[in-house]
């Protein structure tokens, strides 16, 4: 292995992606107290209710999250070269930084129930969370960009 920046940004959204698994299995309780706003929760209701809707939305997150996982494990040499590597790296790092960016910016700038359903409490941790993960990305994701066989 040789980036470690990458590997910790891999275990990152593994732990981001199990924390939506809980979500499905915690039930409405989790979402909120990971800070989701109630429509999320109104959807783990539809979900006791028997409707397979907030599961499939969840996990698919969730798969993208741990996807984005393995392809930051790929980049530390820790598991074997994915295809298209380095560019779902930027494609990653990006997501992570703008959703992040963002998340610290428009709340303060819009009166959208959109946005508002989350409180700005929600907004400002899950935004520095996703800040966090960019970086460590962004860092990895560079120091791979520098290897030139890879």
């Amino acid at each position: 292995m040789n980036n470690n920046t990458l590997f910790t940004a891999g275990i990152l959204s593994f732990i981001a992606s199990l924390l939506h698994v809980a979500c499905v299995f915690g039930g409405p309780d989790w979402y909120r107290l990971l800070g989701a706003g109630e429509q999320m929760a109104q959807m783990a209701q539809m979900a006791e209710q028997g409707s397979m809707y907030p599961t499939y939305v969840t996990l698919a997150i969730s798969v993208i999250i741990a996807i984005w996982g393995f392809y930051a494990l790929s980049g530390a040499g820790a598991i074997l070269k994915l295809p298209f590597l380095k560019t779902a790296l930027v494609l990653i790092t990006a997501v992570y930084l703008i959703r992040g960016i963002a998340g610290l910016i428009i709340p303060f700038l819009t009166s959208s129930q959109i946005v508002h359903q989350n409180s700005i409490q929600f907004w400002i941790i899950s935004s520095i969370i996703c800040c966090i993960y960019g970086s460590f990305y962004l860092f990895g994701t560079l120091k791979l960009w520098r290897i030139k066989n890879v």
